[in-house]
Order: C-alpha cells, then sequence, then structure tokens
C-alpha cells in the first residue's frame, strides 16, 4: 500500500489538498457528504452513489476492513472517497481485505487528511456541485476544468447505468407467501434479503420494465427500489407506475418513493446538499412518534405539490421535508428513507410487514 500526494478540486475553485490511496489516478463527480458513524463498505457499494464523491463526516475510516458478507452490490458504485483519517489498520475478525487494497482493487480513487468538517460545511453553505479528484500527479487547472465538465445531476437518468440487464429472481424462500416484482433502479442486496425472510419470493426487473410485461408476471405486489439520478427524469418508469396504480400494491423507497410522487401527480426537486447518513429523524404524522432513519438522496418530493387524495405520512425533523406518502385508495405507500437500514438503524424495518399486509388486504 503505498501513498502519495493528492488534490479534490470543487468547481467553485476551492482546492483541498491531501494523501492519495486506493487507485491511482483520476475521478469525478457530484461531491455529497454522509454522517454515518459505521457502514463505510455498504455505502461505497450502494448503487444510489454512482457519479458521487463521497466525503464521509465520521473522521476515523477503515477501521474494521471490508468483507464480502457487507457488500449492497457487486462493486463500488462510489465515483470517489474522501476521509479525515484513514486506519493504519483493520482489526476485525469478519475482515478479509484492507480497505485501501479493496479500493484499489476496484478502481476507486480516494484521499485521507483532509479537514472533512471544513469541507463539510463548504457544502452545507453553498450546496452540493461538482468535483474531481486525483492521487497522481494532480494538477489544480486541470483538475478544475474536468469538475466543470462533470455532469450535472440535474435532468440525469442514472438508474439504467445501475440496473441489472434482465430479470432474475432472488433466491427464494422455502414456500414462500408472496410473489413480489421489484424494479432495480439501483437496488440493495439486504432489502431483498428483508422480503425473502418475509416469505416473498422476489423478481428482480430491469429500471426499463414495462407496466404489461409486471403484470404478466401477475405479482401480489410491486417493489420501487433506491437508486441515482433525477427522478423527473425518469418519464418511462413513471408512466408504467401510473398503469400498475390501483392494479396492484406499491411499496416505494428512496428513489422509489419519488417516481411514485411524480406517478400520482406530485413535483420533485433537488435538494441543496442532500440526506446521507443513519442518523435522520424522522416524525411518523399521526402518533407524532421518532424515528432514527438511514437516507441516501438528493432530490425529495414537493410536500405541497401532493395531490388532496395523497397523505404525507413521515417528515424530517431537520428540515421538515416529505419522508413519506400513501395513496390508500390506490393501494400504494413509500418513504423517503431505507427501511433495510443495513447497517442500521432499525427503526423502520416494520414497513416490509406494512407491505405484506397491503398485499394480503389486496387479495381479499
Amino acid at each position: 500500500m503505498s501513498f502519495h500526494s493528492a488534490l479534490l478540486t470543487l468547481e467553485d475553485g476551492t482546492l483541498w489538498p491531501g494523501v492519495g490511496f486506493g487507485a491511482s489516478g483520476h475521478s469525478s463527480g457530484e461531491i455529497v457528504f454522509n454522517t454515518s458513524l459505521t457502514g463505510y463498505q455498504e455505502i461505497l457499494t450502494d448503487p444510489s452513489y454512482h457519479g458521487q464523491i463521497i466525503t464521509m463526516t465520521m473522521p476515523h475510516i477503515g477501521n474494521y476492513g471490508v468483507t464480502p458478507e457487507d457488500a449492497e452490490s457487486d462493486r463500488v458504485w462510489a465515483a470517489g472517497f474522501v476521509v479525515r483519517s484513514l486506519s493504519p489498520i483493520s482489526s476485525n475478525w469478519r475482515a478479509l481485505q484492507t480497505l485501501p487494497d479493496y479500493l484499489a482493487d476496484q478502481g476507486i480513487v480516494a484521499i485521507t487528511d483532509i479537514d472533512t468538517r471544513a469541507l463539510v460545511r463548504h457544502i452545507r453553505e453553498r450546496g452540493t456541485m461538482r468535483a474531481a479528484l486525483s492521487n497522481e500527479s494532480p494538477n489544480p487547472d486541470q483538475l478544475l476544468k474536468f469538475a466543470r465538465t462533470t455532469r450535472d445531476m440535474n435532468g440525469l437518468d442514472l438508474a439504467g447505468e445501475v440496473s441489472c440487464a434482465e430479470r432474475y429472481v432472488f433466491p427464494p424462500p422455502d414456500n414462500p407467501m408472496y410473489r413480489v416484482v421489484a424494479y432495480d433502479f439501483g437496488i440493495k442486496r439486504n432489502i431483498l434479503r428483508m422480503m425473502s425472510a418475509r416469505s416473498c419470493h422476489v423478481t428482480v426487473v430491469p429500471s426499463d420494465t414495462s407496466a404489461a410485461d409486471v403484470m404478466e408476471l401477475n405479482p401480489d405486489g410491486v417493489f420501487l427500489s433506491n437508486g441515482p439520478g433525477d427522478p423527473a427524469a425518469m418519464t418511462n418508469v413513471i408512466e408504467a407506475v401510473r398503469h400498475i396504480l390501483g392494479k396492484k400494491p406499491i411499496f416505494g423507497i428512496c428513489l422509489g418513493h419519488q417516481i411514485l410522487a411524480l406517478a400520482l401527480g406530485a413535483r420533485t426537486y433537488k435538494m441543496k446538499f442532500g440526506h446521507r447518513g443513519g442518523n435522520h429523524p424522522v416524525q411518523i404524522a399521526n402518533t407524532s412518534a421518532v424515528e432514527i432513519s438511514t437516507h441516501n438522496h438528493g432530490f425529495a418530493v414537493d410536500a405541497d405539490s401532493l395531490p388532496a387524495e395523497i397523505e404525507q405520512t413521515y417528515v424530517n425533523l431537520n428540515d421538515n421535508c416529505c419522508e413519506g406518502l400513501v395513496a390508500r385508495d390506490r393501494c400504494a405507500f413509500s418513504v423517503q428513507y431505507h427501511p433495510e437500514s443495513a447497517p442500521g438503524p432499525h427503526d423502520s424495518e416494520k414497513l416490509f410487514d406494512e407491505f405484506l399486509r397491503l398485499m394480503d388486504a389486496s387479495r381479499q
């Protein structure tokens, strides 16, 4: 493992020098931050981070290494990785590899010794922006040009770049009770594990699957997954969901929540710096109870644009944005956050049980 000088450059011209690790080279993407205390491997392998350079607010990263069991997909999707202090050792009986070696094998450029508190404050004040990262003879002028020519997330449909190429069946449980079709916009493995553990036979389909093809599978319910990019750009998917609404129960999370809202006639918008982390408080609208939840999104549903018959079920206590909705007359509900919550917290796992109840009610 070798270390050398590295540089992170934001499109506003600010320079953040540090020490490089992982793969040698350069990369670019939208600079974002995540406030989780653990779970860096789950974060790196979450397809929702496709096209983004992730900054961790937790200062000490890499101390428990990497294990294949914790990966949420087959590869690292993040465009780059920024940390305050890379651990010099990995101490964990489950670890099969160090974080630097893992990122090197995955071809991911990373940087440490960055003042991440200052960087995160900068992002919060100025908003997310494009950035470029190099740990191979970095040139500030070239990196700035690289950052400013990187594609913008607004209007960008990225689900097709991370979705499966063809449908497949997740290893089903013995004697499944429910048949679910899951749209893969960037689906995480723990979502599939959660549904399989609840006696669901899950068929995962590509993001461009038509409503007719979904209905032909005759599922008990349809799941809309998380994923990257601008939901408003996914016009074909929104139209497919409109055709499924009222015919099959629907459960959406994250990007799936936004797509459901758009299919119901609401609007979405790009947030200033988004929500990313495992410590966001959300309040249940009808009980005022508070749950801690896991987030990863840069777009949100405009609550004021929800049609009158659509109920807002959850609200974020940090900024009051819409965190959930239900369309009772069309057997559909969604949340902005991640109830599968790998590696945690687990306050909202019960939403998968709510999906089962919806499918039971639909059968009757």
